[in-house]
């Protein structure tokens, strides 16, 4: 027989397989996931969990879909983790130290403790891509956040109150827009898109089954 493993959700206890990944063992429980479980592959970091084990005082963070359960774990979800997106136009912001004092000034207030590249699901060095915002090295910022999922969970853990996914996807668009060379390209297709030179090929994707589709995506050239 499976062995079996005795968890708790929200303070009701069941009993699961302990093969099961904490998002499998909700369903296994009878819980119909309706948020929270987009890619189930660690990807989207829509099911950051909080969690902590029988005996062990210290509450831990993870992904529900890729973290498995064990005996004793005691699991909450909340509806979002807690980050703050400013508002702003990135026609008119510029990639200077002045952008990240206006919109994220408590990036300022980081007391380096490394909470935040602890508690990173992805194995991010979150404190280093805070630290190249600090001093404006956007390009950098980019490039260390650029598998941030925006889960969240590294700014539960952070005394300064720093939303650092929200900070690292400003650095990114300021990257993008003025600082990475331009693709002429990829604004000659945006150019064809909107010149609707490309309604026929749509039209006709749309018409394909979900085979066809993925035969075709299977076999697509991929540009170099």
């Amino acid at each position: 027989m499976e062995q079996m493993v005795n968890v708790f959700v929200m303070g009701k206890k069941y009993e699961v397989p302990a093969s099961l990944t904490i998002m499998k063992a909700l369903e296994y429980a009878g819980y119909k996931l309706v948020r929270g479980c987009g890619c189930r592959n660690g990807f989207c970091g829509a099911c950051a969990t909080i969690y902590r084990i029988k005996g062990d005082r210290e509450l831990h963070t993870c992904l529900a879909c890729s973290t498995q359960v064990v005996e004793g774990m005691y699991i909450t979800q909340l509806p979002f983790f807690p980050l703050i997106k400013e508002i702003y136009d990135i026609n008119e912001v510029r990639p200077d130290e002045t952008v990240m004092m206006k919109n994220y000034p408590e990036i300022y207030s980081c007391i380096g403790c490394n909470a935040c590249t602890n508690a990173c699901t992805q194995g991010l060095n979150v404190m280093q891509y805070i630290a190249y915002a600090q001093r404006a090295e956007y390009a950098k910022c980019a490039e260390e956040s650029f598998d941030c999922v925006m889960c969240g969970v590294c700014s539960s853990r952070c005394p300064a109150g720093i939303s650092h996914p929200q900070v690292a996807m400003l650095a990114r668009r300021l990257n993008g827009k003025y600082i990475e060379p331009k693709c002429q390209h990829l604004a000659d297709r945006v150019k064809e898109i909107e010149e609707g030179k490309c309604e026929e090929a749509i039209r006709a994707n749309m018409a394909l089954s979900d085979a066809e589709i993925r035969e075709k995506y299977n076999n697509r050239e991929i540009e170099k």
